[in-house]
């Protein structure tokens, strides 16, 4: 008799989840060959379902072309929203707090799919300030944002970030040099400070939100306005060091 778990077969994605689950038990990947050898199927048809499981970012193609593993999608799509809930709620207390002391807004951002996604953000006590909009992407590679997401990385997972990158709207290119030299500089202080390319007048300070292998999970960035008339508030060293405390407050290491 028929196994009455076998009636609705899907050839198709039986052969997609066997990829999946053998990737699974390999953190280094393996060569396409090998993939063929353990499942003892056809070139062709593996190909095909790796090809299309690299197109849909739940496996990641190593850049010589040669070796393929799972991807963290998995991970983000078993987790998506309990952990990125979770993120906002511990980080909204600090970035509140920092708000008040710094008279600055800040804004809260994680990767997510070549670029960097802003899921909370804080506005200053003052009448107007600058602030993101929760929801949007912001460039990986011209912004404080994503330099700090990129600096903060193993250079393994970099590279997957940078080839998953596309340009937004406006984005300001870099070559390759010039941007592991600011990663490099950034690595060193432990936080990014520089002009916006996005505005003139205002200064981006960023600071990463690490896990325990020292790896960024999220990025605090503050556009900072100063005022010019007679109030006073917190120069920029200042609010550098409050940014920076309230990350390392949410970091995990």
């Amino acid at each position: 008799m028929t196994d009455p778990q076998d009636r609705y077969r899907a050839p198709a994605l039986d052969k997609g989840l066997d990829i999946l689950e053998l990737l699974a038990g390999q953190p280094a990947g393996l060569t396409r060959a090998e993939i063929v050898k353990a499942m003892g199927r056809s070139p062709s048809e593996i190909y095909r379902m790796l090809e299309r499981l690299v197109a849909r970012h739940y496996v990641t193609r190593s850049l010589e072309g040669d070796r393929y593993a799972l991807s963290l999608k998995l991970f983000v799509l078993g987790h998506s929203h309990p952990p990125v809930e979770r993120l906002v709620t511990r980080a909204l207390p600090a970035m509140d707090a920092f708000a008040k002391a710094a008279e600055q807004s800040c804004h809260l951002g994680i990767y997510d799919r070549g670029n960097v996604i802003v899921v909370a953000q804080v506005s200053g006590p003052a009448s107007w300030g600058l602030s993101a909009r929760v929801g949007v992407y912001v460039s990986l590679v011209d912004t404080g944002s994503g330099h700090v997401m990129l600096a903060f990385q193993s250079e393994r997972r970099r590279a997957e970030m940078l080839v998953e990158h596309q340009a937004l709207e406006g984005e300001v290119p870099l070559e390759a040099k010039e941007l592991e030299g600011i990663l490099g500089g950034i690595r060193e202080c432990g936080y990014w400070q520089g002009d916006s390319k996005q505005a003139y007048g205002v200064v981006d300070v960023s600071v990463p939100i690490v896990g325990p292998d020292g790896q960024a999970l999220a990025v605090l960035t503050c556009p900072v306005v100063r005022r010019i008339d007679r109030h006073v508030g917190a120069d920029l060293d200042e609010v550098r060091k409050l940014l920076l405390d309230a990350g390392n407050s949410l970091s995990l290491r």
